[in-house]
């Protein structure tokens, strides 16, 4: 199972890292991160774009949601047939965004230790022959960014990031019925607490993170938002 993941996953990220180092000017390798995340966020698009979209639609379903939960309340069976009608009729599956993340989470996983190895030094065993061997290695990044070493700036930049791309996943004030049901309210309450808890998590984990995982996460976090500012963008568009 180790080898598989090493040849599938593993190994092709780890030689895109060392060749886009080698590319970067001055072999920089805070560019090299800022490229390899640019990569793997278009290589993942058609995966996010399917969970982001589907996520989307089910919010803008609750309304009509607790519509049909108050007009069945004594008959689950017909809320559950109706409910089912709603799904198909705006073409929405409740367990569309989950495959999309599922598959993202190998390469995620696999990025991680690619960055946590090469921030360290190049492993000439890892390379593909055609791979590009760095003139100099360096984990400095933009000329003062030490990426071996914990960064405050870093890890609090990152949490910001979070609660801004949190915030953009939050139902709309005009979606959400202020008269619904406890479980609802509940739902509410947490997406609310999870914009706060989000962020502050990011940065406790990013102060005991090196850097350049960190560096990775913001990068991440920024281009997510934007692919998320873009989706719903057009979305709205087409409502």
């Amino acid at each position: 199972m180790k080898e598989f993941f090493t040849a599938l996953l593993y190994r092709p990220l780890y030689n895109l890292l060392i060749a886009l180092v080698a590319l970067m000017p001055h072999h920089d390798f805070g560019l090299a991160i800022l490229a390899i995340t640019i990569v793997i966020r278009l290589i993942l698009h058609p995966f996010s774009a399917v969970a982001l979209r589907s996520q989307r639609l089910m919010q803008q379903l609750q309304p009509k949601l607790t519509e049909l939960k108050e007009k069945h309340k004594d008959d689950k069976q017909a809320f559950t047939q109706a409910t089912m009608e709603l799904y198909k009729n705006n073409k929405v599956s409740p367990f569309s965004s989950c495959l999309p993340l599922l598959l993202q989470l190998p390469v995620l996983l696999a990025l991680y230790w690619v960055l946590r190895a090469g921030l360290k030094e190049v492993d000439p065993t890892m390379l593909y022959h055609f791979t590009p061997y760095p003139k100099m290695f360096s984990s400095l990044a933009f000329g003062f960014l030490d990426l071996n070493k914990v960064s405050y700036v870093i890890a609090v930049l990152a949490g910001a990031a979070q609660f801004v791309q949190t915030k953009m996943l939050q139902v709309p004030p005009p979606l959400v019925n202020t008269n619904g049901s406890k479980d609802e309210q509940m739902m509410v309450n947490m997406n609310k607490q999870m914009l706060y808890l989000m962020p502050v998590m990011t940065i406790i984990i990013g102060i005991k993170l090196p850097a350049g995982l960190t560096l990775y996460w913001l990068f991440s976090t920024l281009l997510t938002a934007a692919q998320q500012w873009y989706i719903f963008r057009n979305l709205e568009k087409n409502t």
